[in-house]
């Protein structure tokens, strides 16, 4: 795998990653209920501020945490059942996010864990200072694990076949796609731009949302099956 397909793989599933909703719905839910208890503009964006941080922080800490533990247990030498086994887990969650992503009816629900969603609720009606948005920042990003997970692996199995410098370089390229969102969130609230127009666009672009990132999910898989299974089957086959 040469450089330029490692960078493209991991900007990739930084997009699909991008792509999923949690962070964003929580997001503008703290601001609601900040802007519902009229807090000053200028604490509002530091609530922004410290949960974008907070995401930015997790989604890093994930990526770098899974890419250590792979190379620990597995060296740099990927086993190519372990290369099938994750593509099999990208086609998985791609068909799972077709089918389950949104509950069913109006709004931009989203199906995780009942618990889960009512404790980042109750956490997003609370937070009043930077510090707590930076932990809810953090607790969002586990609490959507189940599909992130998977673009996380992959992206952490090709940053170990890199040099330390470029682990570094497609770590950072990860973290910022995947905040992309909450970056373009974070300056529309930051601009004054009202949170019912920015719902209105979820809610009315959520099912190609849901398309792109189960279509995502798919092609990244076959993409890397191809790339880590078939070509390197088949040059071992030629080579002998």
């Amino acid at each position: 795998m040469t450089l330029i397909s490692s960078l493209a793989i991991i900007a990739f599933a930084a997009l699909i990653h991008a792509s999923f909703q949690l962070s964003v719905s929580v997001l503008t839910l703290m601001s609601g209920h900040a802007i519902g208890k009229r807090t000053a503009h200028s604490r509002l964006l530091r609530l922004v501020t410290g949960f974008t941080v907070g995401v930015g922080v997790m989604t890093m800490l994930l990526v770098t945490f899974t890419a250590y533990l792979a190379a620990n247990v597995f060296g740099v030498h990927l086993p190519m059942v372990l290369w099938a086994l994750v593509c099999g887990v990208l086609v998985g969650v791609g068909i799972s996010v077709w089918r389950f992503y949104y509950r069913p009816g109006r709004g931009t629900t989203l199906w995780v864990p009942r618990t889960v969603a009512l404790h980042l609720n109750e956490r997003s009606k609370a937070t009043k200072r930077s510090a707590e948005a930076f932990g809810l920042g953090l607790s969002t990003v586990t609490g959507e694990i189940l599909f992130v997970a998977a673009p996380i692996i992959v992206s952490a199995l090709v940053l170990i076949q890199l040099s330390p410098m470029w682990q570094l370089v497609g770590i950072l390229l990860y973290t910022i796609i995947s905040l992309s969102p909450l970056l373009i969130v974070s300056a529309l609230i930051g601009s004054g731009h009202k949170l019912s127009h920015i719902q209105r666009w979820r809610e009315t672009n959520k099912h190609f949302l849901q398309f792109a990132a189960g279509s995502g999910l798919l092609v990244l898989g076959a993409y890397v099956y191809v790339e880590q299974v078939i070509t390197v089957t088949v040059t071992a086959a030629g080579g002998r």
